[in-house]
């Protein structure tokens, strides 16, 4: 029986990863963070000394290398090689690498598979840039937007709650640089799908983020 399917796009800092978890906490499904696993992979590279411009050798990488989910008391942890990584892969020096990673076009074909098999397994709800377009194109899509500097603050008062020094200026400065690569790049670009329900939470509460969303899906899943 096929699995019913939440796919969530957008750039940096939209809203994705809190609205995808609560919107899959509500619905009873599995939570997908496919950024995540880009995230992992690129701590790895970091911490193995590969070169983030190595398609080859990150393809190796990736390929040689066991990402997971568990949930552990209601929040869900990432696993890299039977490790939890979840902290880790949120650091900064991982920001400002996993665009160049997700870029090569071997490493995306490894890790969408992995994401396409959890589909297969799931009802879930999956966040990233290219989860409507490429990965689950048949699903319910969303597209998470919200304005430059609205995002870049969102970013920089993440990273001051974790004792990380920045500022809005430059969380401007990394997120349109991020923006650029992840719609620029020839493997799976950010983009707007044609079917994809366009939702602005400039100016949305997360809880009103997460109430749009199901609603939306519910309206549609009434109809067909």
């Amino acid at each position: 029986m096929a699995k019913k399917i939440i796919a969530i796009d957008g750039p940096a800092s939209s809203g994705k990863s809190t609205t995808a978890k609560l919107v899959a906490k509500k619905l009873n499904f599995f939570y997908l963070d496919t950024g995540a696993m880009y995230r992992a992979i690129t701590l790895k590279a970091l911490e193995e000394s590969v070169d983030v411009n190595d398609e080859k050798k990150l393809e190796k990488l990736v390929k040689d290398s066991v990402i997971s989910f568990k949930n552990e008391n209601g929040i869900q942890k990432i696993l890299l090689d039977g490790k939890d990584v979840s902290e880790k892969i949120r650091k900064p020096l991982v920001d400002y690498n996993v665009s160049l990673v997700s870029m090569h076009k071997k490493v995306r074909k490894v890790l969408v598979e992995k994401q396409k098999e959890i589909g297969r397994k799931h009802n879930l709800v999956a966040e990233g840039r290219d989860t409507t377009t490429v990965v689950f194109p048949h699903a319910f899509k969303v597209y998470l937007d919200a304005d430059l500097k609205e995002r870049a603050k969102r970013r920089f008062l993440e990273l001051k709650d974790k004792g990380i020094q920045t500022s809005l200026e430059e969380q401007m400065k990394e997120i349109a640089q991020r923006d650029k690569l992840d719609s620029e790049r020839e493997a799976s670009p950010l983009c707007l799908a044609k079917d994809a329900m366009v939702v602005d939470t400039t100016h949305l509460t997360i809880e009103e983020q997460v109430n749009r969303v199901i609603e939306l899906y519910e309206d549609t899943s009434r109809v067909s």
